[in-house]
């Protein structure tokens, strides 16, 4: 076991058996409680994932049985994760925010017998699906706060187990590494179930090797250390997480920190102060929106001063990260930028040490990106998917694009069919989809080939472009190419828009559905002297829809000089009376659009937008927070917009 090298571990644990003989007091990671930052040791997290192991293998769970495990980051919860894998189990994460339902879904197509849960809330939603899966055996749960009453034969608090394993391997020592020893590097290591953008979510099975050498290959591509620091704040359901926080944290040795919990995480990344930074776009376009919030609060010199060093920022920043020549006068003149504006704008957002920072899930809109990276942050653009162990390309430093995904990194090859799909082959590839042999089949050829359903190219610089989904990408009437992504990231790198969805594929022109964003919005209403009650009465404000409208029209003026997206001009808009909500089903969990049902649910939203009406009444189904059902109504405007520098255009 001594002899062994962490290249040659083909399993997690076998991994971590190792590192923890010479390792075992260094910090593996942090969680907050109480306002104070608590560090478990390798040794630590190693004893209570071995211990767990014991536990559950004596409540019954054997080789092949699948935990699923519900609840924001924790360190007990990843050491279950590790526990699981010790005994030839497998953990299934499921998204902490889902709901009952969808829950059940993942519990029962898991065919789990064993289920981890948080808090009370999440042990809630376990004993409401128990009776629609009856292979349920035990509610494990980490917080025992309110759980008093429950009925312990089934709700069972994960300390007893852990205490229980403990005294088991004080008489039977080797009981878990009998175990870890029979594991292999093909052993399934996690089941990830897809967002169900387009239907049914997919439980995607990745083995130890798809994790272990993509994490060893993606670290030595950006040079990461165990000196880096990590805050782990994305769902564990997702692939990023797992592979950032999980995987390359247990490989390279870095300390993972867990805030404690959703709402305190912007100032817990700013007392963390990661090296390594992973988030989704809509987490940089959030982050966006409030700095320009607060900007726009601000007396008018810091304003004037904002905007200037900003214009600076644009012109010199990024060529700066890149390496790249700059004069003398215009470095100098960044840096008293760094000194009084892009510095403590960073220290604000707790990104003022990071190293590199990657972003990835869908595409990011251009200004956003320009936006990080002229301020210093090395931003880079990750394009993967679960099926991939997320990397299928990256950015080398020094070659960073805001309009295409980077190179493959090493071990990866892609290919571009006739039709314009990325097809891509790594060792990340997926086994399988869990029990739908014809979705692998549609997906992954024999030859280990995984279609992507994106389509894209390689530019002069042989960096991929990703257009947009392949099924989503359309044509108007007048057979130029519609691309809604492009249009939808183009539209929300204004603060005030939240969300946007855009329509076009068979029409004469383009159209689109706007949520506003609330923070941003309720400040601009402040400042306005404009009175609002609700969500949806401030989002039918005439003077709110005068100011998405000024923003629809700066996209337009932009695309208007795209000589293929020319055409893609936004003519029609409406402002939606709700926020699209994944409760709802208009949304992901990862807060990716299910155009299918909004196209459904919003069909004649739809058709008003293009049939020339002013106005359009809506009902429509909504799930509240303590899970009653309701309808909200509404008769929504719709404005028309200017598209005079299209006619120009087309005149020219």
């Amino acid at each position: 076991m001594s002899g062994s090298s962490e290249s040659e571990a083909g399993t997690f644990p076998r991994l971590l058996r190792i590192r923890r003989e010479k390792d075992g007091a260094t910090p593996a990671m942090r969680e907050k409680a109480f306002g104070i930052w608590q560090t478990w040791s390798l040794d630590e997290f190693c004893d209570e994932a071995f211990f767990f192991a014991s536990g559950l293998m004596h409540l019954g769970m054997s080789r092949g049985d699948t935990l699923v495990i519900i609840g924001d980051n924790r360190p007990r919860l990843y050491a279950s994760m590790l526990a699981a894998q010790s005994i030839g189990g497998i953990p299934v994460p499921a998204y902490q925010d889902s709901i009952a339902k969808e829950i059940e879904y993942v519990v029962d197509h898991a065919e789990a017998r064993f289920i981890v849960a948080e808090n009370q809330e999440q042990v809630d939603k376990a004993l409401e699906i128990r009776e629609q899966c009856p292979r349920v055996e035990k509610i494990i749960y980490c917080d025992p706060k309110g759980l008093r009453k429950y009925d312990q034969d089934v709700v069972i608090d994960m300390r007893h187990i852990v205490a229980l394993g403990r005294d088991l391997l004080q008489s039977d020592p080797d009981r878990v590494n009998i175990e870890i020893d029979k594991g292999l590097s093909s052993d399934t290591a996690v089941i990830l179930y897809t967002s169900g953008t387009t239907g049914r979510p997919k439980g995607v099975v990745l083995s130890n090797e798809n994790l272990l050498v993509t994490a060893r290959n993606t670290s030595a591509f950006d040079k990461v250390t165990a000196d880096e620091e990590v805050l782990a704040y994305l769902p564990m359901a997702w692939v990023g997480d797992n592979a950032f926080s999980f995987a390359m944290g247990l490989v390279v040795g870095f300390c993972v920190n867990c805030p404690e919990n959703a709402s305190t995480v912007a100032q817990d990344l700013r007392e963390i102060g990661p090296t390594y930074y992973f988030a989704p776009p809509r987490v940089f376009e959030n982050v966006l929106t409030s700095v320009m919030i607060r900007m726009k609060d601000a007396g008018s010199f810091k304003r004037t001063l904002f905007n200037h060093f900003m214009k600076v920022a644009k012109k010199s920043g990024a060529r700066l990260l890149d390496g790249q020549k700059v004069s003398v006068i215009s470095r100098l003149h960044y840096q008293i930028g760094e000194l009084l504006i892009y510095g403590p704008i960073k220290n604000s957002l707790g990104l003022n040490r990071v190293r590199v920072a990657y972003t990835a899930g869908e595409a990011i809109g251009p200004e956003i990106f320009e936006f990080y990276r002229s301020l210093g942050v090395n931003l880079k653009q990750l394009y993967g998917q679960t099926e991939a162990t997320v990397f299928i390309t990256m950015q080398p430093d020094g070659a960073v694009r805001s309009e295409s995904v980077g190179t493959p990194p090493p071990g990866v090859e892609i290919r571009i069919e006739d039709s314009g799909e990325v097809l891509y082959r790594s060792p990340g590839v997926f086994q399988k989809y869990f029990k739908n042999p014809e979705a692998t089949a549609e997906t992954k050829t024999g030859d280990r080939w995984v279609r992507t359903g994106d389509a894209g190219y390689f530019d002069d610089e042989g960096h991929l472009r990703i257009i947009d989904r392949a099924k989503d990408v359309g044509k108007l009437n007048d057979d130029s190419m519609f691309a809604p992504k492009f249009l939808e990231n183009k539209l929300k790198f204004y603060p005030e828009i939240q969300e946007a969805v855009t329509f076009g594929d068979g029409r004469d022109f383009v159209t689109a559905f706007i949520n506003i964003d609330l923070d941003a919005v309720a400040n601009w209403a402040e400042r306005n002297n404009v009175a609002y009650a609700s969500y949806q009465e401030l989002a039918a404000n005439p003077k709110v829809y005068d100011l998405i409208q000024d923003c629809v029209e700066k996209v337009n003026r932009s695309i208007s000089k795209d000589a293929y997206l020319a055409t893609s001009q936004i003519r029609r808009f409406l402002v939606l009376h709700k926020e699209l909500d994944p409760d709802d089903g208009e949304l992901t969990r990862t807060r990716k659009v299910r155009r299918r049902i909004v196209n459904e649910r919003y069909s004649d939203l739809i058709e008003a937008l293009f049939d020339g009406r002013q106005r359009c009444f809506v009902s429509t189904e909504v799930m509240f927070e303590d899970g009653r059902q309701g309808k909200i109504e509404a008769n929504l405007e719709i404005r028309d917009v200017d598209v005079g520098s299209l006619e120009a255009r087309a005149v020219a």
